[in-house]
């Protein structure tokens, strides 16, 4: 099968690791008899720097007519001064709304070979494997009015947080459906008891669970989730939430896995392709040393093969790739122990992608 990738490699750290997950998608290729073909496109700060704006509408015709898109990362302080529709994280924005990318995809699994990578406790992480499915194209993000204006005490701001019913009812059916893929328990999170925002998600969400009698359903204020994904990761399975609640979440959930550098994520529509694009920022601070872990990225391209290419035993392999490839004691210097060797971006990739040859080589002999 021959199969249309479009890589945004972005800002900072993005063309490295998005050159590991070509690299990848390759062996990935070669293993298994597919065909990628992969087609770059600007997005972000550097096409901001190249074309005068974060998303080049060729960069949104190309994303539109593949069978997904992987990005790297966008922003950074060089840009920071821009005006907001300069400004690289509009891009990525814009990309989401012209796609329709309204759910966000975000396991945050423990490695048993992580454990000691955390700040937390052993006991506490042990066997923690949650999805935190995120609504992405509404919420403050994207809600109207949004200004700025002298006021009465100075300067005053206004943003909008904005949903509609339907809205929340897509994304809350996407999460019970994923939840009945996994271990049919979803947990809710919202602020019902302050905004009116999330009294009606919480309605909508009592009213979809109706259809899905074999899923557990319950409810969670976001502050108390905030700590309870600190405090007992394991007692989540699926969580679903809205858009700013979604990205504070799961940055928390890093501290799970020991480092945003392992959390990757997708971001889906009801149909057309999908983005997949790890958690973590630009890093700016580390661009160009090679020093970047890649595994978010490859393992992005685990769900790229899940959800948008529907190859199964392709996305296992790389999960299995990079499994392996942790057990044996293979670090980035984010996730390695003080004292402990460390490997490369470039080398790390080289690593996962002999795991998928090797594997190949086992099974034909």
């Amino acid at each position: 099968m021959s199969y249309k990738i479009t890589v945004l490699p972005g800002d900072g750290i993005g063309p490295e690791i998005t050159k590991e997950a070509v690299k990848l998608l390759d062996a990935v290729g070669e293993t298994y008899g597919h065909n990628f073909e992969f087609q770059y496109a600007d997005i972000g700060g550097v096409a901001v720097d190249k074309q005068g704006t974060p998303l080049p509408e060729q960069t949104v015709q190309h994303c539109e007519s593949c069978d997904a898109i992987l990005l790297g990362a966008v922003g950074g302080p060089k840009w920071d001064d821009e005006t907001p529709d300069r400004k690289p994280e509009t891009g990525l924005l814009g990309i989401r709304k012209q796609l329709n990318l309204f759910a966000n995809l975000r396991p945050a699994i423990v490695y048993d070979s992580l454990l000691d990578a955390s700040s937390l406790k052993r006991d506490v992480l042990d066997g923690a494997d949650l999805l935190i499915v995120r609504e992405l194209t509404g919420g403050l993000y994207f809600g109207k009015p949004r200004e700025r204006r002298e006021g009465e005490h100075g300067l005053e701001v206004i943003d909008t947080l904005h949903y509609t019913e339907a809205e929340i009812e897509r994304i809350i059916r996407k999460a019970f459906d994923l939840a009945r893929l996994r271990n049919k328990q979803l947990t809710s999170v919202d602020k019902a008891n302050v905004l009116e925002n999330s009294r009606l998600w919480r309605e909508v969400a009592n009213r979809v669970a109706a259809d899905y009698p074999d899923v557990e359903l319950s409810h969670m204020l976001v502050d108390n989730a905030a700590m309870q994904l600190v405090n007992d990761p394991k007692q989540f399975d699926t969580i679903v939430t809205e858009n700013m609640f979604g990205d504070i979440l799961s940055d928390i959930a890093s501290m799970i896995t020991g480092s945003l550098g392992m959390l990757p994520s997708a971001s889906l529509s009801a149909d057309g392709p999908g983005l997949y694009e790890p958690v973590h920022g630009s890093a700016p601070d580390i661009a160009g040393q090679n020093i970047a872990n890649p595994l978010a990225t490859l393992a992005s391209c685990a769900m790229l093969l899940r959800y948008s290419l529907h190859l199964k035993e392709e996305a296992d392999a790389v999960e299995e790739a990079i499994l392996k490839t942790l057990r044996e004691g293979y670090r980035t210097g984010d996730i390695a122990a003080i004292g402990e060797a460390t490997v490369s971006t470039s080398e790390m990739g080289d690593i996962v992608c002999q795991q998928i040859l090797s594997a190949s080589i086992k099974q034909s002999q």
